[in-house]
């Protein structure tokens, strides 16, 4: 392992481990209370493929949770660095651009798979989970935080300032992570919204990965994985043509 990658690497998982009230706890909080509410309103009126209400929301949960920290630590440490000038001192060193993408990516994962165990160890006591083909919760979270992880390198070199940063995240992140199968099984949906939701890519990552935990989905898992591999692939080739061309990073 180079020694540039390691550091930068390292420098983004300190980053916010040295915060974790803020990154870890808080996250981690928001999600228990969004299963008390839920929970606590549709467990005796609500079952999804056989499945207890409160049982059938703890993954999409933890995965929602995931995807959202990935993001976020991605976003707010290019902006951070770019807002206060420092991004000076991550471009200078002998980094190549597939070391500066994973470094920052890869930091992403941690961070969101830290806040999903998090969660998960915070509510798996209101219902008992099955586990039944673990391999694809392990997948799909991997996965999944390193798409939104890159999304958020992408997000961190395009904004200029904060309130952009925070515009991406509003319109973007947040409509494709609530409207993905967090809360529901999209076949309780009208025809044509089915038909929407399978143009979210944020769903084939949630399905997926909560079929690792009850062996049943709305879409194969294969599928899935097809689906969300073949994103992985897009955004990372797009990151890196970003970072190559220096888009917004270099003068």
């Amino acid at each position: 392992m180079r020694r540039g990658f390691a550091t930068l690497l390292y420098k983004e998982v300190l980053r916010f481990w040295k915060v974790a009230a803020q990154t870890v706890a808080a996250p981690v909080l928001t999600a228990l209370l969004y299963l008390l509410i839920f929970s606590h309103v549709l467990e005796d009126h609500v079952k999804v493929h056989g499945v207890a209400y409160t049982a059938f929301l703890i993954p999409g949960l933890v995965i929602m949770s995931v995807l959202q920290n990935a993001f976020a630590n991605s976003s707010s440490s290019l902006i951070q660095s770019k807002v206060t000038g420092n991004i000076v001192f991550v471009l200078l060193p002998p980094i190549s651009y597939a070391e500066f993408y994973a470094a920052y990516v890869l930091a992403a994962v941690v961070r969101g798979c830290v806040v999903g165990a998090g969660v998960l160890l915070a509510t798996v006591w209101f219902a008992p989970l099955q586990f039944a083909e673990p391999h694809w919760i392990l997948v799909f979270a991997v996965l999944g935080g390193a798409i939104l992880g890159s999304l958020g390198v992408i997000a961190g070199i395009w904004a200029d300032k904060f309130d952009q940063l925070a515009a991406f995240q509003n319109f973007l992140i947040m409509p494709f992570t609530f409207l993905s199968g967090v809360f529901y099984s999209v076949h309780s949906l009208p025809p044509f919204w089915q038909n929407v939701s399978q143009w979210n890519p944020v769903f084939y990552m949630i399905d997926g990965f909560r079929h690792g935990f009850f062996g049943v989905s709305d879409v194969s898992p294969w599928l899935s994985l097809a689906v969300v591999a073949g994103c992985l692939a897009v955004m990372t080739g797009l990151t890196l043509a970003l970072l190559k061309r220096g888009y917004k990073l270099r003068a």
